[in-house]
């Protein structure tokens, strides 16, 4: 398998379709449901390759898990790509996106080959 791809994302169903839209391209999956859970596992030894988060989620949201990653406050590297993919896509928030320090910013309802394109721009199959 190839590099390893983390879904931060509180929605079960886009979770699973994105786990296996990825492990189809040939990319190892590990999924949190929400930014606290994320921040727990990227406080590890843990290197994903690429993370792909949500904007709105329960317990820390995506924006502020962006900023702990690019902060330094986790273990994780602080260059850690980030795709933010959320529902969010007026000028204001992908500006506070990119702002936060995400790599990319991805719209809800989003087009899989577009989104498996802008992975490989951080992570191999």
């Amino acid at each position: 398998m190839g590099d390893e791809i983390l879904i931060v994302d509180d929605d079960e169903t886009l979770r699973q379709l994105l786990t296996h839209r990825l492990e189809s391209a040939g990319y190892t999956v590990r999924v949190c449901e929400d930014g606290q859970a994320a921040a727990d596992l990227l406080d590890t030894e843990y290197e994903p390759a690429l993370a792909i988060c949500d904007v709105m989620m329960p317990r820390l949201d995506g924006t502020r898990l962006v900023r702990m990653i690019r902060g330094g406050e986790l273990t994780v590297r602080s260059d850690l790509p980030i795709v933010m993919l959320t529902s969010r896509g007026q000028e204001e928030h992908v500006l506070e996106g990119f702002d936060s320090g995400a790599d990319d910013y991805v719209t809800k309802p989003f087009r899989a080959q577009e989104l498996l394109a802008r992975v490989r721009r951080y992570a191999t199959a």
